[in-house]
């Protein structure tokens, strides 16, 4: 049976609904900035926008904050609306985005039920704005042992730098250092195979999760509850769609 340690969770669209605050945020900002009603279906052309903006960022092809203006700037000019609204719009929006929690298949219990018994860590891609607010505001910033922020550790998921980062501030590092005697100064920072069979990551999206996990080397669970094709290049070690089944890769 395979032990795991330290479960490692993205938060949007994994632990917590993404669409449900996307949808009330835009919403919410089109009746303040007078922009009239944003209907369903110019929600899904956003969508479509947002989606292949936050790809072009983890290929590293754009930074964050040419993304998050650049997404509204397009989706305005299609939609006929002013694209200079989409900096402030932008500004308002990661405020906003925090105020809904929707929690997925019921994953603020599972955390609770988890919590004590593994290492919990989220690992996002958001912005620091938005992500500590929703995390605040579903109390899961007193669940996780450890919250990684991509803007606060300096690199992006799927990125390797960003998993060396997290394993480095969750003293991975530092254990193996105490167990093999070596001086800090000497330590190769490389985790051993055995401690780093202990590390799971679990998300919904297979270019940034899994795709991060795999370049980490760790395991990695994706979570696929609209039961999507895998197209891409990558094989996750588990392949769930619905969180709760984590329950029996836990159990073994």
């Amino acid at each position: 049976m395979k032990e795991y340690k330290y479960l490692l969770w993205d938060i949007d669209g994994t632990v917590m609904d993404f669409l449900a605050a996307e949808r009330a945020a835009i919403k919410t900002l089109f009746i303040k900035f007078n922009l009239g009603e944003c209907t369903d279906e110019m929600l899904k052309r956003y969508s479509a926008i947002n989606v292949s903006y936050w790809k072009a960022l983890e290929r590293g092809e754009k930074t964050k904050p040419q993304i998050l203006v650049e997404r509204f700037r397009d989706f305005f000019s299609e939609e006929g609306i002013d694209p200079n609204y989409a900096e402030a719009f932008n500004e308002e929006y990661q405020v906003t985005l925090g105020d809904t929690v929707v929690f997925k298949d019921n994953s603020d219990g599972l955390l609770s039920d988890l919590k004590d018994k593994y290492i919990l860590a989220a690992v996002t891609n958001g912005t620091r704005v938005a992500q500590e607010k929703k995390l605040k505001n579903s109390g899961l910033d007193k669940v996780f042992d450890y919250i990684f922020i991509s803007e606060v550790v300096g690199s992006e998921k799927p990125n390797k730098q960003f998993f060396d980062k997290a394993f480095e501030s969750m003293n991975i590092y530092a254990k193996d250092i105490l167990e093999t005697g070596i001086s800090s100064n000497e330590f190769s920072k490389d985790i051993t195979p055995e401690e780093k069979s202990k590390i799971l990551i679990i998300g919904d999206s297979l270019t940034s999760d899994i795709r991060g996990g795999i370049n980490a080397g760790i395991d990695t669970c994706w979570y696929n509850p609209n039961g999507e094709s895998n197209d891409a290049d990558m094989v996750p070690t588990y392949v769930i769609s619905n969180l709760n089944e984590l329950k029996n890769i836990l159990q073994g």
